[in-house]
């Protein structure tokens, strides 16, 4: 697909941001939904959607974000958009503190991260026309562009491949995939540099979400944009992602870049996930592929178990899975794991940097005792044998008497 070339004055141009830059960068990021009950409505308990992550992307990047369904995706692109107010943690966007930033302090920011929404059908209002859906933003911002907003909202349903004169139509005029596509340019409207996608393609036929996923791809490489893109399908993530975070129950489990995480999954969670991706390969029709079945349901994010949350359903977890939490720590060039007995590496001891260091280093000293104590009484062994020796200088002169004389004579 080619995407027309751009019109002078229009508003979506390339990130100002540096190839390469951090551009958003998530630390300790929680969120607890609280439960309240009685007539008081005290708190009892709090769902832990999102419960201490740590990430960061790049600018012109994109980053996949997959786990199964409530293990905190889309709480965490909400929470990046701040369309959620964090428990804990920070999100700085371009190195500034987002964190608590109220409506005025968000309304600038609003331009430079946009959020393209699950459900086509549910995120665009029924009322309006796509000319006054599109159009919103310039006028929530107070943006005119050159040429009008109309003439900017034609050429923007022009680059998500969409007719110009369907300006004018509702939104029930139109199928599941020409619906995200609004959405698409609807977030692409105020030139963002972020684009938060929650699962862009989930409610769409396999063939439009093709479409819809090329048209993200084309829409990068033209537009410089930087992409969270969060789904279910490890084949679209694959597709279009550079790195590609893990998620299980509210923590990242796995981070890393799109080839390692396919070629050598280290968690065990993420092997049992690349274990259900189809191969649409018929020479591997009969060919007996590992599939990785887990047992039991997931955890409730309200009660979550104790050390690892994957111990339950894993099928290599040990005591220390169910007393001690793995950190997220780099075992390979730029693949992170959070787990006590990854795979694919050499090493199965808990994974904790600090941990195999201190063993490391409680093994060293250990052989060292050993071989001193070894020398110690080697040296004491040698000076008794010595002492011994300079006592009793004459016993080795024993044996030269001939005690089988008196025989002879008889």
């Amino acid at each position: 697909m080619s995407i027309p070339a751009q019109s002078e004055g229009t508003v979506i141009t390339k990130g100002d941001a540096a190839p390469g830059e951090t551009l958003l960068k998530v630390t300790g990021l929680q969120k607890h939904f609280p439960i309240k009950k009685g007539l008081l409505q005290r708190q009892v308990g709090a769902v832990r959607a999102v419960d201490g992550i740590d990430f960061e992307v790049k600018s012109g990047e994109t980053l996949g974000v997959v786990g199964e369904s409530g293990c905190g995706k889309s709480t965490m692109g909400r929470l990046i958009t701040r369309l959620l107010e964090p428990t804990a943690g920070t999100v700085e966007f371009e190195g500034k503190d987002i964190t608590h930033l109220g409506v005025s302090g968000m309304r600038p920011l609003r331009r430079d991260v946009q959020m393209i929404f699950q459900d086509p059908y549910s995120s665009l209002n029924p009322r309006h026309t796509i000319g006054t859906i599109v159009g919103a933003p310039f006028k929530l911002q107070g943006v005119t562009p050159e040429g009008g907003i109309k003439a900017e909202v034609q050429r923007l349903l022009s680059v998500v491949g969409l007719n110009p004169e369907h300006y004018n139509r509702y939104p029930h005029e139109f199928s599941g995939g020409q619906r995200q596509r609004i959405g698409i340019a609807r977030a692409l409207a105020l030139n963002p540099k972020l684009v938060v996608a929650d699962e862009p393609v989930s409610a769409l036929d396999v063939s439009i979400q093709a479409q819809v996923v090329n048209l993200l791809d084309d829409l990068q490489q033209e537009l410089g944009l930087t992409y969270v893109i969060i789904a279910h399908d490890l084949s679209v993530v694959r597709h279009v992602s550079d790195r590609i975070a893990v998620m299980y129950l509210g923590k990242i489990v796995e981070l890393a870049d799109r080839e390692s995480l396919y070629r050598a999954p280290m968690h065990p969670y993420t092997k049992a996930l690349m274990s259900a991706v189809p191969i649409p390969d018929p020479r591997r029709k009969n060919a007996k592929s590992e599939r990785i079945l887990l047992k039991g349901d997931v955890p409730s994010p309200i009660s979550p178990p104790s050390g690892c949350r994957f111990h339950t359903r894993c099928w290599k977890a040990t005591e220390i899975c169910k007393t001690t939490e793995p950190k997220l720590v780099e075992l390979k060039p730029g693949q992170q794991v959070a787990c006590h007995h990854p795979e694919n590496f050499e090493d199965q001891a808990p994974q904790d940097t600090v941990l195999l260091t201190v063993a490391k280093e409680a093994a060293e000293l250990v052989a060292d005792e050993v071989l001193a104590e070894s020398a110690e009484t080697s040296a004491a062994v040698a000076a008794e044998v010595a002492e011994l020796t300079a006592e009793e200088p004459e016993e080795p002169e024993a044996p030269s008497e001939e005690p089988e004389a008196p025989s002879k004579e008889k």
